[in-house]
Formats: structure tokens, sequence, C-alpha cells
């Protein structure tokens, strides 16, 4: 049985594209999300298609990022995956397939490249960052907390928690925002 697995970073993003192609390549079943892939933790879908998939039956996704972020992480499902003998198969790089010994070694290939070009991507963001902060043009993200509200209910006698259920806001804020003095 071919299982496929799709996933979106943003609610606003669309999965429609993932999921035609998985339909295309005649998965049986299909699971999806919109979750960060940064990390496993919290992609129920992915635990439910690691659950659902299987001796005999494939694991299929339209791209390596979409199952995975880091070569740690995709390494260690496509292990677990192996464990139950299930394979493995990406659609958009066609040679990985985890049933062949070429498609295991493409595999961590690409992994690792992928690994590496999100490392850049991060390194060139923080770059500009700086390059912005140093020319005064990035300040950050505009403040989401109105500072004078939160000091002028303080000033009124009300405590951090109150504050923070008045203005709909976490606690942690209230006292940050009390720190920092704006």
């Amino acid at each position: 049985m071919l299982v496929g697995y799709a996933r979106v970073s943003t609610s606003s993003q669309s999965l429609d594209v993932q999921l035609e192609a998985l339909q295309s390549a005649g998965c049986d079943e299909i699971f999806s999300e919109k979750r960060s892939g940064s990390s496993t933790t919290g992609r129920d879908e992915l635990k439910n298609a690691l659950s659902f998939v299987r001796k005999g039956d494939t694991l299929v996704v339209t791209r390596l990022d979409r199952l995975a972020r880091s070569a740690a992480d995709l390494h260690s499902t496509i292990k677990m995956l192996s464990e139950k003998g299930v394979a493995f198969q990406c659609l958009q790089q066609s040679s990985i397939d985890t049933s062949t010994s070429t498609g295991k070694l493409l595999l961590g290939v690409l992994a690792s490249i992928a690994e590496f070009e999100a490392d850049i991507r991060r390194e060139r963001q923080r770059e500009g960052i700086e390059r912005a902060k140093s020319a005064g043009v990035y300040k950050g993200r505009k403040a989401t907390i109105d500072a004078s509200a939160v000091r002028a209910l303080r000033d009124q006698g009300l405590g951090g928690t109150e504050i923070a259920s008045k203005l709909g806001i976490a606690r942690a804020s209230v006292y940050r925002a009390l720190a920092s003095g704006e």
C-alpha cells in the first residue's frame, strides 16, 4: 500500500499541489498537516502516518523537506520505517526509493546537502539582519504589547496576573514590559 504524507509550514500555505501529486502517484491513504517541519515534535499527522504504515507499505512524500528538515530527523524516521519493513519514496527526487541500495545512498547524500543549504540560508539571514541593524534599518518586530498600558494598570495597583488577564497577554510579557521601562 502506498501511504502519502503532505506538509506545509503555515496555515496560509496550500496543501493542494502535494495532495494532487500523492493522489496521482496512487497513494491509498494520505496524511496531511500544516505544521513547521523544523522538528518532528507536534506533527500529529506524521505520527499517525508512521503508526499506520505496515510491513510491505511505502511511505510517499513529494519532497524530502516535507518529511524532515534535518538529516538526523530524516535518518531517524527512515530507520524507524526500515525496522517496520516499510519503504520510503520521494516523488520529486525519484531516485530516492529505500527499497534499493542506490536509493538509500542517494537519500543520505541529499539529506546532508539539504541540511547544509538550510544552515547556509540561516547564516545569510543572520548576516543580513546584522547589516541592517548596523545601518539602522532593522529595528526588529514591532511591539505587540502596549507597555504604557501595562504600567498604567500597575500604577492602579494591579498585579502581574491581573494585568495579563485584563490585556489578554502572558504574565511573562507583563514583567518584560515593566522591566524594559519603555
